[in-house]
């Protein structure tokens, strides 16, 4: 519990200092739309491309740690949208509600991951952690893309327009450049890893400070059912998909906790830019990412402990 209590400290303190921020006025609101751009365009698709195109598969079970995340998404995904018109029905959560509920189910915060994969496995860890980001990352973001698309407007897009969303959107576009580059086999040169680590290193604390900016901490004292959901699905559900999924592809030892703690840290900060920037309900979102990082220090450690 202490090495989640350590790696989580951090993003909480960060959120609060956004939140303290956008509260006394240092920053607007046309200038948070601006910062909020920034991560959104620059920074998160340089830590994107720069971990994926460097990443080294070849030391770690990469095609059943991939095929137990991948079944995992698919089911938790299809169970959510089955599971949505229910939502509506019951307790009258909007679709583009909904969509925040999606993001703080399916997404993922991976650089909270890398800090607790590098205490549970060491460098090993990491190598396996970089695995599931190429096959959660890409999935998960063209999932959630498609359903903004679809229910943050409340009609049916097209699919000329599903589709400019997803090769137009930085994070698809990241990905794929980063996947190329590393089939390629290259290496970068040490001057553009060096800018694109500049880059990456501040796309963490900007996109949580913005994240505190949106928060509403008057929602997490009165949850309602769409705050409930979104929070909780994620950290309770998830873990226990992926061990069943573990148990099927033959995942075991460091590689089964990597998989878990990539299915049990809170959801992306990048999740509330992505709803901000595509009509879902940021607030909500900001609201669901706040409260899931506020409970894994107590959700990681007892997935950890149920299922490795």
């Amino acid at each position: 519990m202490l090495m989640t209590l350590f790696a989580l400290t951090p993003v909480i303190l960060v959120s609060a200092c956004g939140y303290l921020i956008a509260r006394t006025g240092v920053i607007t609101g046309d200038q948070w739309r601006g910062v909020e751009q920034l991560a959104y365009y620059v920074l998160f698709p340089a830590v994107l491309f720069r971990t994926i195109s460097q990443a080294d598969f070849s030391s770690v079970p990469t095609f059943n740690m991939g095929g137990a995340l991948l079944a995992t998404i698919v089911v938790m995904a299809a169970f959510l949208l089955l599971f949505r018109p229910l939502t509506e029905r019951i307790w009258g959560i909007a679709s583009y509600r909904f969509t925040s509920i999606f993001q703080g189910t399916l997404r993922w915060n991976a650089m909270i991951a890398l800090a607790i994969a590098d205490n549970v496995a060491g460098d090993l860890g990491l190598a396996m952690l970089a695995v599931a980001m190429v096959f959660m990352i890409p999935i998960l973001n063209i999932l959630c893309i498609l359903v903004l698309s679809r229910y943050a407007s409340g009609t049916t897009p097209s699919g000329a327009k599903i589709l400019k969303d997803l090769y137009s959107n930085p994070f698809i576009v990241s990905i794929a450049a980063g996947v190329v580059f590393n089939l390629t086999g290259l290496t970068l040169p040490q001057v553009f890893d060096n800018t694109l680590a500049i880059f990456a290193s501040a796309a963490v604390p900007i996109g949580i400070i913005c994240v505190g900016a949106g928060l509403d901490l008057s929602s997490l004292r009165r949850p309602g059912p769409a705050l409930t959901m979104g929070t909780f699905l994620r950290p309770l559900l998830m873990p226990l998909v992926a061990f069943g999924f573990a148990w099927i592809f033959n995942v075991t030892g460091p590689a089964l906790s990597v998989i878990i703690v990539a299915c049990a840290v809170p959801s992306a900060s990048s999740s509330y830019l992505l709803a901000r920037q595509m009509g879902g309900d940021a607030k909500l979102m900001a609201e669901i990412i706040t409260l899931q990082t506020l409970t894994a220090s107590v959700t990681i450690p007892l997935a950890l402990l149920l299922y490795t």
